[in-house]
């Protein structure tokens, strides 16, 4: 209600939260529309290389033609969101430079677009929102201190998977719970050899990138979730990949506890994944051994415990992404955001590569990624999929394998490389 409340009073002032959008796709223009229909917040600007999405977007919010202003500058942007207009522009790295903008989403899911747009706004002291998770799970830790040292504010945003399960955590513990695992509902078996060419047909469907649906299949953004979710609570996958096994809602809370009491974690603490009917679902399983918290939770859900679940059966995506922009710009505070680097998503080959061969990025039909301990992932040096796209095979890579620094030659000169390593540095690695 407070957010609702300030909110009201930027609507007294006639002086809403102007937002740009980088990137408008299927989240990006879904996030747009949202903020349309939210009183005390309005789209000041959306950036895209192909600027008849933006144009699109702000006709389908009902913006008339006329209204709508096509800016190849940052002086030319500024103008247009001083005079109200609804400004497009083909430059991402303009949108951080924009003083009529009182925060940046960065909706484009690239890691090397998303690691400037973030650090360019961070250094204008502008809040950024970050629906760009692969660039989080890479540079992440770096990017939250940078923002906290320059007094700004740098998050993941609500309504994806991170948001949602760090809220059922945080919620949990203030209840008195240890939490034994934070998980997601997957709605398909992963497909580890999945490439764009073979989901255009079911891409075009569902009015998604080939690339983007590919890296569904091949399990790699549920990866990314995850990891983005332990790096913020300090739980860790139970074993490279995770577990993913098939259960329902009814079997979570006995599936996702401990081997000693029946289920398949090795330990307590971990992040995990279900593709049984669970999705768009979070989950959060609890424990308590204390009588009157058990006592309590009996009468209340008629569990005998000590295990109970935690479900919330949907995120909202874009829908819940304005509530972190609230919260950014009115409160001053962070949804979610890496604490450390505690998980990594690294690059694994889906096919045999060979030597020479320049790997494609995230979703590609190269490699596919896979979360491990962040501890593991370095022991091997694995390479990050936020630094993948680019590199080049120095030796042959059988399918399956993971790929190391020894394997590829990373491409350094990508600004999300320029900023792993200063994030590397922080952990006492040697910059190569």
């Amino acid at each position: 209600m407070e957010l609702v409340s300030k909110l009201r009073q930027r609507v007294a002032a006639g002086d809403p939260i102007r937002i740009g959008i980088v990137g408008c796709g299927q989240m990006g223009s879904g996030l747009a529309n949202a903020i349309n229909n939210i009183e005390g917040m309005r789209v000041a600007a959306i950036a895209d290389l192909e600027v008849q999405r933006g144009i699109a977007t702000y006709r389908e919010m009902g913006r008339d033609a006329a209204d709508i202003r096509v800016a190849e500058d940052v002086a030319a942007a500024e103008d247009g969101i001083r005079s109200g207009a609804a400004v497009v522009t083909p430059d991402a790295l303009a949108m951080p430079q924009l003083e009529g903008l009182e925060a940046i989403v960065e909706v484009t899911g690239v890691p090397d677009v998303g690691a400037r747009v973030a650090h360019d706004a961070i250094m204008n002291r502008k809040p950024v929102v970050m629906m760009n998770v692969e660039t989080d799970i890479t540079i992440g830790v770096y990017l939250d201190r940078l923002a906290r040292k320059m007094g700004t504010v740098y998050t993941v945003a609500s309504g994806d998977e991170p948001g949602v399960c760090k809220m059922l955590h945080e919620q949990a513990l203030l209840m008195g719970f240890e939490v034994v695992a934070l998980g997601k509902g997957k709605n398909n078996v992963i497909d580890l050899a999945a490439t764009p060419e073979a989901c255009i047909a079911e891409a075009a469907s569902k009015g998604m990138n080939p690339k983007m649906l590919s890296a569904f299949k091949d399990g790699t953004k549920t990866m990314v979730e995850m990891a983005a979710v332990s790096n913020a609570t300090g739980l860790l996958p139970d074993v490279p990949g995770m577990h993913g096994p098939r259960v329902e809602v009814a079997e979570l809370v006995s599936t996702f506890i401990p081997q000693a009491d029946g289920g398949i974690l090795s330990r307590a603490g971990c992040v995990d994944y279900s593709t049984g009917a669970i999705a768009p679902g979070v989950f959060a399983i609890v424990r308590s051994y204390d009588a009157r918290i058990r006592k309590e939770m009996k009468f209340i859900t008629h569990a005998d415990g000590p295990y109970y679940l935690h479900l919330r059966p949907y995120h909202l995506c874009d829908l819940e992404t304005p509530q972190s922009v609230a919260e950014a710009v009115l409160l001053g505070e962070v949804t979610v955001a890496a604490e450390q680097m505690h998980a990594e998503v690294v690059c694994t080959a889906k096919r045999d590569i060979e030597a020479g061969a320049k790997l494609d990025g995230i979703g590609g039909p190269d490699w596919y990624g896979k979360i491990m301990t962040y501890p593991e992932a370095r022991a091997a040096r694995a390479v990050p999929i936020g630094i993948g796209a680019g590199a080049v095979a120095m030796r042959p890579i059988p399918r399956g394998a993971v790929i190391t620094e020894q394997d590829v030659s990373v491409d350094e000169s990508t600004f999300v490389a320029r900023l792993r390593r200063l994030q590397d540095a922080l952990y006492g690695e040697a910059t190569p």
